[in-house]
């Protein structure tokens, strides 16, 4: 078997409401997904969710090679971009690719990627994620109501710019999963997507932990301050969870040395390869690694497969435009089905119209506010 090309395709992820961080928000609930697909010359083609920048120079790595050589596929992919550098949006067109790849191999298989991986439970523990700083109280409870429906116990919300507005929608979702838990204690997650310093996080977690009991706090401060997580670490009781902005296990390394990661996360679209080699770095610390994003259908096969995971983030209960995944949400988890390889189907057609062709957005949270991380002082205007 021999790759032959790859296509490249967006969609989008309609939300039916605002979605967004302290960053900013997206509010029209409208959002790009890039997918890359991978032919090969006995007609099997893998998927990938992921971006699309320097394909083209990445492919030439790949291009003629039996796809079923995945972990050396991998590396050739990473050697490709030595000089320019394999990070951001470029190792998340690296984790495309390899993800396809991981994809043909299982369905030249007949097996399901988790099978082929070795897991031997198809069913992936979930939290819900609702992307959610921008909803009323009213759509925030009817948010994670639908979660709750399908027996989510724990929920991860945004915030980061007001300790008492976060208390509260923290509160009203504890409601809502004690509710549905039939008394039992829920899980409670704040991520700041990096929007502190380090004495905002401690001080901010410290007030919200006088009322409520968060399992973890997720990206505190900036990626790459190994010191300044950890320190966040020892000053609040809440773990901290990091990684999914990190895109090389040396990029881990030093938060490992600093003791500033409590949860190791990865993201989708950095691909299955990365996942499996970050799992097994955080496993020999003795650390629980969970995966990140809106559609982690290949990360959730390659968790069965890992003896830390802890749990995957759910965040919208349908897919993308045009992508059908076999997989169903029940009972708090993930559960994944037999279709060979990661069980996606892409209705081209679907896609083609459904994106607009629309740049991105001048503002959102993709984009770092200016005055992100200063803001000791109550009144401090965000922007």
């Amino acid at each position: 078997m021999r790759i032959t090309g790859y296509r490249t395709l967006t969609t989008v992820q309609r939300w039916g409401r605002a979605v967004g961080d302290a960053n900013g928000v997206h509010t029209d609930g409208i959002v790009p997904v890039s997918v890359i697909l991978v032919d090969t010359d006995e007609g099997i083609t893998g998927v990938g969710l992921g971006p699309h920048v320097a394909a083209e120079a990445i492919f030439a790595a790949i291009d003629g090679e039996d796809p079923r050589s995945v972990a050396a596929l991998y590396d050739r992919m990473l050697r490709q971009t030595f000089k320019a550098g394999h990070a951001g949006a470029v190792f998340g067109t690296i984790g495309a690719f390899d993800t396809a790849l991981w994809d043909i191999k299982a369905q030249a298989a007949g097996e399901p990627l988790w099978r082929l991986l070795g897991g031997r439970d198809r069913t992936v523990p979930a939290y819900a994620s609702g992307l959610d700083i921008g909803l009323t109280d009213g759509e925030l409870v009817a948010t994670y109501e639908s979660y709750a429906e399908r027996g989510l116990r724990a929920a991860k919300l945004k915030g980061g710019l007001d300790v008492e507005r976060d208390r509260h929608r923290l509160t009203l979702v504890r409601e809502v999963l004690t509710e549905a838990a039939r008394g039992m204690r829920p899980g409670l997650m704040l991520d700041a997507n990096e929007c502190w310093s380090r004495k905002q996080a401690v001080r901010h977690v410290a007030e919200l932990e006088r009322t409520l009991d968060l399992t973890w706090i997720e990206e505190p401060v900036r990626r790459w301050d190994a010191d300044g997580l950890a320190a966040v670490s020892r000053g609040v009781r809440a773990a901290v969870a990091t990684g999914e902005n990190l895109t090389g296990l040396e990029q881990f390394r030093p938060l490992l040395a600093a003791g500033g990661v409590d949860i190791v996360q990865t993201a989708a679209v950095w691909g299955v390869s990365h996942f499996l080699r970050v799992a097994a770095l955080a496993h020999a610390h003795d650390l629980p690694v969970s995966p990140i994003g809106n559609t982690p259908v290949a990360l959730l096969h390659a968790a069965t497969s890992v003896p830390n995971h802890l749990a995957s983030e759910l965040q919208d209960l349908q897919p993308p435009v045009g992508i059908a995944v076999d997989l169903h949400v029940a009972d708090g988890a993930f559960v994944l089905g037999d279709a060979p390889g990661l069980g996606i189907r892409v209705d081209e057609g679907a896609v083609a119209s459904a994106y607009r062709g629309d740049g991105p957005a001048p503002s959102g949270p993709q984009v770092r506010p200016e005055l992100a991380g200063r803001r000791l002082l109550p009144g401090a205007v965000y922007r």
